[in-house]
C-alpha cells in the first residue's frame, strides 16, 4: 500500500519535528544562562537514541518472537529488518515502521532530559538517555505495543503512547528531579517567569503541529479513522488550552488576566492526554480529554510542592499524570466501532459494556509508572557513583549558568554585553546605585562632537 507506506514516512517526519519543539518549548521556559544545553541536548539525545535503536532498542522493543516481558536481539544492528515480512493492517515494510517508531524513542526520552535544567551535567546525561531507553522505554513500549507484550495480550488499549511515552518519560523526569536535589536558592525560577515566551510559543506550535503525525500515523494505515484522529487530536489541544486559560483566570495569583504560557501548558496537557485513546474515542468525547488533561495537570503541579521536589517544568504533572488519565479516560470511552474503520477488532470500553477495560488501562498506567520510577532510580543512582559522571554541577557552575559551565555558546549575547559593561564602569554595590553609577560613566557625546 504505498499511500499508507508514505503517510507513515511523513508522519515520522512530523514527530521529528516535535524533538527540537520540546527543546525550544524547554528553553523557554528555563532561565537564559542554561536556555543552550537544553537545545543542544534535544539534538544529542537524536543522535544518542538513534544509535541505541539501531543497536539493540527496535529489538528488545518490537522482536516478533520474545517472551511476554521482553524482546529478543532477532533485530539487533538492523538484522533481518528488511527481511521481515510487511507490517500492519496496510502492510507497510517493516523498515518503515522501523524509523516511525525511533522517533518516539527520541520524543520519549527528550522529554525526560528537561528534569536537567540548570544543575544536571552533560556527560552523565548522555550516559543515562542510553541506558534508560534500552531499560525503561524498550521494555514498557515491548509490554504496550508489540505482539507477545503481556500489556497487550491482556487488551490493555494505547493507541500512541500514553503509557511508553508519557507516563514513563514524567516519572523518570520526577525520580531525576528527585535525585539532583533543589536548584540553589538564588537560581530556582519558581517566582520568576519563563526567560523567553517566543520559545515556547514556538515550541507548543511545532509540537501540536508534530503531534498530528505521532497520533493519527499510529495506525500505519491512512483511511478515514486516520483523520478521525487528526480531529480529536486537534479538538483535544484546543479544549485543553482554553481550560487552562480559563483556571489561570480565575485562580492564579494574578487574577483575571491570560497568559500565552498557560495557553501553551493547557494544549499540551490535552495532547499529552488524547493520546492513548486517539484512535478509540469518537470526535465529541476529545472534548472530555482535553478538559481532564489541561485540568488534571493544572492541579496536579501542586505534587511536586507536597512532596519538595524541584520539577522545574512540571514535566511529571504534564506527562505522567496527563497519561495516566489518558489511560484511564480511555478505557471508559473506547468504542470498538471506530477501530473497526481499519479491521481492527477490539473490545471497548464501558460505553460498550466492557467494564474489565478499566482495570486493563489502570494496569498498564500502574506498572508503567512503577518500573520507570525503580528503574531510573536504580540507574540514576548508579551513575552517579562512577568517578567522573556526578549528575550535578558544582555550586559555582550552577551559578554562572549551565551554558557558561559546560559549552563555549549562548542563546543570547547577554553575557558579552555585561562583561563589556563592567570592564568600563565600577560594579554598583546595591542595584539602585546603578543608573547613578551609569550616568556618570556614560561619555560625554556633545564634547566629541557628537548628538
Amino acid at each position: 500500500d504505498s499511500a499508507s507506506l508514505t503517510w507513515v514516512l511523513i508522519s515520522a517526519a512530523l514527530v521529528w519535528i516535535m524533538i527540537p519543539g520540546i527543546g525550544l518549548f524547554y528553553s523557554g521556559m528555563t532561565k537564559r544562562k542554561s536556555a543552550l544545553s537544553l537545545l543542544w541536548l534535544s539534538l544529542m539525545t537524536t543522535a544518542v537514541i538513534s544509535f541505541q535503536w539501531f543497536l539493540i532498542g527496535y529489538s528488545l522493543s518490537f522482536s516478533q518472537s520474545g517472551s511476554r516481558f521482553i524482546g529478543n536481539f532477532a533485530h539487533i544492528v538492523t538484522m533481518n529488518v528488511l527481511n521481515e515480512p510487511t507490517f500492519g493492517p496496510a502492510k507497510i515494510p517493516h523498515i518503515a515502521f522501523y524509523i516511525f517508531q525511533l522517533m518516539f524513542a527520541i520524543t520519549a526520552t527528550t522529554i525526560v532530559i528537561g528534569a536537567t535544567s540548570e544543575r544536571g551535567r552533560i556527560w552523565p546525561t548522555i550516559v543515562f538517555v542510553f541506558i534508560w531507553s534500552t531499560f525503561v522505554y524498550n521494555f514498557v513500549t515491548y509490554w504496550t505495543w508489540s505482539a507477545n507484550g503481556w500489556a497487550n495480550v491482556l487488551g490493555a488499549l494505547d493507541y500512541a503512547g500514553g503509557a511508553p511515552v508519557h507516563i514513563t518519560a514524567g516519572t523518570s523526569a520526577l525520580v531525576y528531579s528527585l535525585v539532583l536535589g533543589k536548584r540553589q536558592p538564588a537560581t530556582r525560577i519558581e517566582q520568576n517567569r519563563p526567560h523567553n515566551i517566543n520559545n515556547i510559543f514556538i515550541g507548543t506550535v511545532l509540537s501540536w503541529f508534530g503531534w498530528f503525525g505521532f497520533n493519527s500515523g499510529s495506525g500505519l494505515i491512512i483511511s478515514s479513522r486516520a483523520v478521525l484522529v487528526c480531529v480529536v487530536t486537534n479538538l483535544a489541544a484546543c479544549t485543553g488550552g482554553f481550560t487552562w486559560c480559563m483556571l489561570d483566570y480565575f485562580f492564579s495569583t494574578s487574577k483575571y488576566k491570560f497568559t500565552l504560557f498557560g495557553f501553551c501548558m493547557g494544549s499540551i496537557s490535552g495532547l499529552v492526554c488524547i493520546t492513548p485513546g486517539s484512535g478509540y474515542v469518537s470526535i465529541p468525547v476529545s472534548l472530555i480529554f482535553g478538559m481532564s488533561g489541561s485540568a488534571s495537570v493544572y492541579f496536579g503541579r501542586q505534587i511536586k510542592t507536597l512532596f519538595k521536589i524541584d520539577d522545574a517544568f512540571d514535566i511529571f504533572a504534564q506527562h505522567a499524570i496527563g497519561g495516566f488519565v489518558g489511560c484511564f479516560l480511555t478505557g471508559i470511552f473506547a468504542q470498538k466501532y471506530i477501530p473497526a474503520i481499519d479491521e481492527v477488532n477490539i473490545a471497548g470500553g464501558w460505553l460498550d459494556g466492557n467494564w474489565i477495560q478499566i482495570v486493563y488501562q489502570l494496569t498498564l498506567a500502574s506498572a508503567a509508572f512503577v518500573w520507570s520510577f525503580v528503574i531510573t532510580l536504580i540507574i540514576l543512582l548508579i551513575i552517579n557513583k562512577i568517578p567522573g559522571l556526578t549528575l550535578r554541577t558544582s555550586t559555582n557552575g550552577e551559578m554562572q549558568g549551565i551554558d557558561y559551565d559546560q559549552f563555549n555558546e549562548y542563546t543570547h549575547d547577554y553575557i558579552e554585553f555585561q562583561r563589556d559593561f563592567y570592564t568600563t564602569v565600577p560594579k554598583p554595590l546595591l542595584m539602585n546605585n546603578l543608573i547613578t553609577v551609569a550616568t556618570v560613566a556614560r561619555p560625554n557625546n556633545t564634547e566629541n562632537g557628537r548628538n
